[in-house]
């Protein structure tokens, strides 16, 4: 079975950021990062290939990987089978004032 992580507000009680966490934050926060960039089709390759619709923030992590982080339904999903990516799930989640889910 998979591991993914889910960067979420909904369980943050009233305070000031909204609930959900909005795709332009997301624009905002990752177009800082030099190692992230925007796609709206993921395309998953291998012995067959597969494109994935959605709003798609694709990390580098060096020249055979990449991990998407997936904007869905006011939340991001990430996999969580590479442990490279814990550290920059709680950074990402720290400057969207939002918590991790393991999921």
């Amino acid at each position: 079975m998979s591991q993914r992580y889910r960067i979420t507000r909904a369980f943050q009680e009233n305070g000031n950021s909204a609930k959900t966490i909005s795709l332009e934050e997301c624009k905002q926060i990752f177009s800082s990062k030099a190692d992230f960039t925007y796609t709206s089709v993921f395309t998953v390759k291998g012995s067959t290939s597969m494109s994935i619709e959605g709003d798609f923030f694709i990390w580098s992590y060096d020249e055979d990987t990449q991990i998407p982080f997936r904007h869905y339904d006011g939340d991001l999903y990430v996999s969580g089978t590479n442990k490279v990516v814990i550290p920059l799930v709680i950074e990402i989640a720290s400057e969207l004032e939002a918590d991790v889910q393991e999921e």
